[in-house]
């Protein structure tokens, strides 16, 4: 009988299942749920829907692959961090979860960076207070929910929830501690001020494991509900950013991986403990390995809105069209260049009320200019990310591309020009699923060494710049950022006029 590995994601929209075997994807699918968004700045999700559809997708697996239910060795959970699940003493939700990307607790920012100086909290945590972070999180809650807060048994997060749901057993997984912005990464302890500080009961905080420790078993009731046997080990599962970069074979030192999702992802891998201020800092997967982080607001959510907004056109072939449409105008857009801050930005400017700017319009502009425009200011927020990882002493070796930019071939030429750099792209990968798999097969021997993630990565494509468009990409990018530093002040004044 063959060996199976299980990875559930507990993604923004959606829970995806993936079945492993010892040397191929054997079985994917998924499960939609909804972000909601109550008030503005406020992203939540129904915790119970998770799970509730992570049932739903194991029971189809199961269903498609029959042997799979006594083949299976591990499962592992991944999800989005630092979400924040709120539990009684039934284990129960208190209220939907407080998102990662949730901007509500602005006042209780500002408290926490008075009280706690942020220069010692940096040199214990590896980041400053934001609005990641989990405590100012908690004191909104507290002081806008005090029957919430008072009936607080447990705090953890997305996958945390999931595998407590699947053993029985309340467990943390280390990178939700490390984004909490509570915990020491060298000692690997929480740290006794943010608690006694602000009121937070320590025994809220479950057990810390290693992203590879087995936590549990799935229990008598997962197992009814989900058609899995009883008794299969469950690891502490993975951060979605953390596993997506295993499954893009990012395992030694040097490596670094460019996301083209919603928002931009930059995960550079190191065998150091040396945060860098501009960026945010993780543990790998992989033992000794560590991931300096950077996030940018907006990326592949920039490209959907100029569709939307401006071409109003959803037709399934319309960014296709627009690729090729794009590949006539020269590189740097005819001297159209975008500042990409549609969101404000957070690494490495961290700047909430930047804002997104077209600039060099002229009336020989058509709208194939704006996109190709858009997709180059993409790329120079990530080069932006590799000068700071250079300028810190680091330097990438290999680069590598997925999510949905990925599969573009003119936005990935782009990538390799821009940077000046080899970039291999992954135009189908599966994701954080197919890292957590993984890893719980690494755990339970299903699988022996980190390298044979590669054997997973069979659809690639390679891209080598191009001299001449390198060119005209560091001028172009020279621009870009002066840009930002010139309209800072106007930013500032801009939002001051909306209060």
């Amino acid at each position: 009988m063959s060996a199976y590995a299980l990875g559930i994601d507990i993604g923004t929209t959606a829970v995806k299942v993936i079945l492993l075997s010892e040397d191929a994807i054997v079985y994917q699918t998924s499960a939609e749920h909804h972000l909601l968004s109550p008030r503005h700045g406020w992203a939540e999700e129904d915790p119970r829907q998770w799970w509730s559809n992570a049932a739903k997708a194991v029971r189809e697996t199961l269903a498609a692959v029959p042997d799979a239910r006594d083949g299976i060795r591990a499962i592992g959970v991944s999800g989005m961090v630092p979400a924040i699940v709120l539990l009684d003493e039934r284990g129960e939700p208190l209220r939907n979860s407080i998102q990662q990307n949730d901007a509500r607790a602005v006042r209780e920012i500002e408290e926490v960076k008075g009280a706690l100086p942020q220069a010692e909290l940096f040199a214990a945590t590896g980041g400053f207070t934001n609005q990641q972070h989990v405590l100012p999180r908690l004191l909104w809650v507290k002081r806008n929910e005090p029957d919430v807060w008072s009936r607080i048994h447990a705090v953890m997060g997305s996958y945390d929830y999931v595998n407590y749901k699947l053993t029985g057993r309340k467990s943390l997984e280390m990178n939700w501690a490390v984004e909490s912005g509570m915990f020491d990464i060298r000692s690997r302890k929480w740290l006794p001020e943010t608690f006694s500080g602000f009121g937070l009961a320590p025994q809220w905080l479950p057990e810390v494991f290693e992203s590879g420790d087995i936590v549990g078993e799935v229990g008598a009731e997962a197992a009814a509900e989900t058609g899995l046997k009883a008794g299969i080990p469950v690891i502490a599962g993975s951060a979605d950013h953390v596993a997506s970069t295993l499954a893009a074979g990012i395992v030694e030192p040097g490596e670094l991986l460019i996301k083209f999702g919603g928002a931009g992802d930059i995960l550079y891998c190191t065998d150091e403990i040396r945060p860098v201020p501009e960026l945010f800092f993780d543990y790998h997967v992989c033992p000794g390995s560590y991931l300096l982080n950077g996030c940018m607001a907006s990326s592949g959510s920039l490209v959907k809105w100029y569709a939307k907004e401006f071409l109003q056109d959803e037709s399934p072939d319309l960014f296709a069209r627009l690729d090729r449409d794009a590949q006539r105008v020269a590189p740097g857009s005819d001297g159209l260049i975008i500042l990409p801050y549609f969101l404000g930005e957070k690494t490495p400017i961290f700047d909430p009320e930047a804002r997104g700017v077209m600039f060099g319009l002229s009336l020989a502009h058509k709208r194939e200019h704006i996109f190709r425009a858009i997709l180059e200011s993409v790329i120079y927020g990530f080069r932006h990310h590799i000068e700071i990882i250079r300028e810190k002493g680091f330097e990438p070796t290999a680069i590598r591309a997925t999510n949905g930019g990925a599969k573009s071939r003119f936005w990935c030429q782009i990538a390799a020009d821009a940077l000046n750099a080899d970039i291999r792209s992954y135009p189908s990968h599966p994701g954080s699923a197919l890292g957590v798999a993984f890893l719980a097969g690494k755990t339970t021997g299903v699988y022996r060494s980190w390298e044979q993630i590669a054997g997973f990565l069979t659809e690639y494509r390679d891209f080598r710049p191009r001299k001449d468009d390198a060119a005209i990409y560091d001028k172009s990018y020279a621009i870009y950022r002066k840009l930002y530093e010139q309209l800072k002040p106007s930013f500032r004044q801009v939002n001051g006029l909306y209060g």
